[in-house]
């Protein structure tokens, strides 16, 4: 669509005119159209601003291309033809000549050749682009190589007529005269948007100043339009899920002195001697140890964390279902209502590949599939992840050589704040190869996706996105899911462990469990994604980009500053970056949508962290569209795609993987199991105790003792490790006990139940929430209505003029009627 608006960017790269596969790059080929001209002296009216040098004309659109050699003189085709034949003679003049010459070298006259060929069939393809673009309608105006070295602009013009034309094809609607007030519809409707209303106020009021969607869609297109609106929704509806994640914090605070388990791990009295967490180097340990750690996981692993997992999957629902209403809003606000997209025509890399296969086997259709390139990328995909795998295997042997290292060591420093050392080192570990292999599998998903060579844009952008979905979102929770799910499982016992590699056997989870190691690196994944990844390299990459320039650059900061003085607004946006589309934007949000809702019973206030984020995250990328980015090309859309099906697919998924962060992760279930099952006076007193099994020291196998077993000043016969098995003195020592396959069953039956409640209940708030809002409903109605009274009104004007026309006298001259019927599209 041809936009008559203020102009801003230049949308096109800097290397040339795209069509297709190809970047047009060289001299340019003039004819004698006068609607096309050629400023030589450059615009002689800097001050009009974007427009033609009669400065009537408004500057809608500008294409750059290279000019290779801006010194020489532009000539057509023909001339060119003359240059080479007089190039010709002349060289042949000079070998009739007696005296000797030094010989040319064949392979630079050849690369010449190919070079000259070259830019005059790009000078060619030019003109033949710049004709089809007249032939529409559009006028043209050159402008080359005047302040920029090698850089020519074609500065084109949309006449209202044109305008007009494309509003036809478009079927754009003319507002209609006559409007109706409607009421907003029942009231819980009416109470569901105040209160959303009263929400987006707070959030808007804490961001600097409110973000105009509607002109972010007048500016840059519905398409962009609508990532803001997103942004804006998405935004507003993390203030009250970081509003109860704060209290469900806060009351893990108030009640961490009245927690029972941490109470009986921090007394003294009870003088609880722990196994070694490794062999040989580490010794024997006291619970009381862990009581720092037990206090801290009491925050985060508490009765209000199952609360606040069920009122996050309504809160994705909900959210889920206010973008849709709000997304209807705008698609009637913005007259999407009708819009059906294009049929998508095949893209230029698609042909070209169906026509060297052609050429090589003939007899195949013209648009055949390539099915073997796709099943051969997704092997190679798979083998990524893979990748992601052993990476996280390559933190846990980390961890576990660290662990052993550190408890070796002499210095009582280190010794006494291991647990501490490992899991943050370990957590800033696994931030940074996030970080660095983000980068790597963007660029992976792209060859991947171009190899695949898809048929239309809209499949190739689909293709792209799920691959780099799958990639970035396997290398952010790849760790965060081993230490959920699989840390701390099937290690073993004492005396009979499971070994990893060599000497080093499985990781156990601390007393209190693994959740407060899950909520490390949580914390420090989301912090450090946001604060360096997401808006550092924002701020800082464009910085370091116009550094590297200004180095470059033969100017000093004064010259430089001159220069652009004398530029025009389309010489300047040249220089801005190229737009590289909203894919990268969404993704930053999806993974933290990821965030915040799948492990959400490990960290309560990750949505609170997330909207920090976004509120600062609007205005970077509102600044960096509008000032680093050339303008982009306009385009239509009614929603944002493939982006919607992934938000729901991950609300659902947040409700599984919280049931069994809750159920297997945290101690919810086991102290619900003790305390209305095995507790004599139905309280937390014992459950420490009760989670604790007995293990003789006699029993290790050869190697595997501690070397200091004096560590603690006195000999150890029996020492305890976390675990439902039976003692050393019973019939089947070392046997899973009774009380862990009752605790197995009340966890699976707890994920069972959860799932299905939760997700009855998200049904339920999804078929009570109307998608299209009433008064928008009621309104399209209207309308229709509207233009069936206006369809039937000229039908009776048109049949009372037949009437009229059929009841005059035969003899009686026809005359044209005073006035005609004028339709007009609504």
């Amino acid at each position: 669509m041809w936009r008559n608006e203020k102009y801003h960017s230049v949308p096109e790269e800097d290397q040339g005119l795209d069509l297709g596969d190809r970047k047009i790059a060289g001299d340019i080929g003039y004819d004698d159209d006068d609607s096309i001209r050629q400023t030589s002296k450059g615009p002689q009216h800097s001050k009009l601003g974007p427009y033609f040098q009669d400065g009537q004309r408004r500057i809608d659109y500008v294409l750059t291309y290279h000019v290779e050699k801006s010194t020489r003189s532009r000539h057509s085709s023909s001339n060119s033809f003359v240059k080479s034949l007089r190039d010709s003679l002349s060289r042949s003049f000079r070998r009739s000549r007696p005296e000797p010459r030094p010989q040319e070298d064949p392979e630079i006259a050849s690369q010449q050749q190919k070079l000259d060929y070259h830019e005059d069939d790009m000078r060619f393809r030019r003109d033949e682009f710049e004709q089809k673009l007249m032939d529409m309608g559009l006028e043209l105006e050159k402008d080359e190589g005047n302040k920029i070295p090698g850089v020519g602009f074609l500065k084109i013009h949309a006449p209202w007529s044109v305008l007009c034309r494309e509003a036809e094809f478009m079927k754009l609607k003319m507002p209609t005269i006559k409007k109706y007030d409607v009421s907003p519809g029942n009231y819980l409707c009416f109470w569901f948007s105040l209160s959303l209303s009263l929400s987006l106020s707070l959030s808007l009021s804490l961001s600097l100043s409110p973000s105009p969607y509607c002109t972010y869609r007048k500016y840059f297109g519905e398409k962009v339009g609508l990532y803001f609106a997103w942004l804006g929704v998405y935004t507003q509806m993390l203030i009250p899920a970081a509003i109860v994640g704060v209290i469900v914090f806060l009351y893990g605070c108030a009640t961490v002195d009245d927690n029972i388990p941490s109470m009986e791990i921090c007394d003294e009295r009870n003088n609880i001697t722990m196994c070694p967490l490794c062999d040989r180097a580490c010794s024997y340990w006291k619970l009381v140890t862990a009581c720092g750690t037990a206090r801290a996981s009491h925050l985060f692993d508490n009765t209000a964390t199952v609360f606040f997992s069920i009122f996050m999957a309504l809160w994705a629902t909900m959210f889920m279902e206010h973008w849709k209403r709000r997304q209807m809003r705008l698609n009637y606000i913005w007259d999407l209502t009708g819009f059906e997209e294009e049929e998508n025509h095949p893209r230029a890399e698609y042909e070209f590949h169906v026509m060297q296969r052609n050429l090589k086997r003939e007899g195949l259709q013209q648009y055949e599939s390539f099915g073997f390139v796709v099943d051969s990328k997704f092997h190679l995909c798979f083998i990524q992840i893979c990748v992601t795998f052993v990476i996280v295997f390559g933190v846990v042997l980390y961890r576990i050589s660290i662990k052993t290292a550190l408890h070796m060591s002499s210095a009582s420093a280190f010794r006494s704040n291991i647990r501490a050392t490992v899991k943050t080192t370990a957590a800033v570990i696994n931030l940074i190869i996030i970080i660095i292999m983000d980068e790597i599998y963007g660029y992976v998903a792209r060859w991947l996706t171009v190899k695949e060579v898809p048929k239309t844009d809209k499949s190739f952008e689909e293709r792209l996105i799920f691959k780099t979905f799958v990639l970035k979102f396997a290398n952010a929770f790849t760790p965060i899911v081993y230490l959920a799910f699989f840390r701390g499982r099937l290690i073993g016992r004492p005396g009979n462990y499971v070994y990893v590699v060599g000497s080093y056997r499985m990781e156990e989870c601390a007393h209190a469990g693994c959740l407060m190691e899950l909520c490390i690196q949580l914390c420090i994944t989301m912090l450090g994604k946001q604060l360096i990844q997401n808006n550092l390299f924002e701020i800082g990459i464009p910085k370091l980009k116009k550094l590297i320039r200004r180095r470059k650059s033969k100017m000093d900061s004064k010259q430089e500053e001159e220069f652009h003085k004398t530029l025009t607004r389309h010489e300047k946006d040249h220089f801005l970056n190229p737009y590289v589309g909203l894919n990268p934007e969404y993704m930053e949000m999806i993974i933290q949508f990821g965030m915040v809702t799948l492990f959400v019973a490990s960290f309560p206030l990750a949505p609170l962290f997330a909207l920090l984020n976004n509120i600062i995250e609007i205005r970077l990328d509102a600044k960096k569209f509008v000032t680093e980015f050339r303008r982009p090309i306009a385009a239509r859309a009614k929603d944002i795609g493939i982006w919607y099906n992934l938000l729901r697919g991950l609300s659902k998924t947040a409700v599984i993987v919280n049931a069994f962060v809750i159920s297997f992760t945290s101690d919810f279930i086991p102290r619900l199991v003790y305390q209305y099952v095995y507790s004599p006076d139905g309280t937390l007193h014992g459950f420490v105790n009760h989670t604790l099994s007995y293990f003789n020291v006699t029993d290790f196998q050869p190697n595997t003792h501690p070397i200091d077993p004096m560590f603690l000043g006195y000999e150890v016969q029996i020492c305890r490790y976390k675990d439902y098995r039976d003692p050393p003195w019973s019939d089947t020592p070392y046997e899973l006990s009774r009380e862990f396959w009752n605790i197995l069953a009340a966890r699976l039956a707890f994920v069972i139940v959860f799932q299905n409640v939760v997700m009855l209940m998200s049904d339920f708030v999804d078929w009570l929430i109307p998608d299209i809002p009433k008064d928008i409903s009621v309104q399209i109605h209207k309308e229709k209505n509207l233009i069936v009274e206006l369809f039937m009104k000229e039908e009776q004007d048109k049949r009372l003029l037949r009437n009229r026309q059929s009841n005059r006298s035969p003899h009686q001259p026809r005359s044209r009627p005073a006035s005609h019927i004028q339709t007009n599209n609504h």
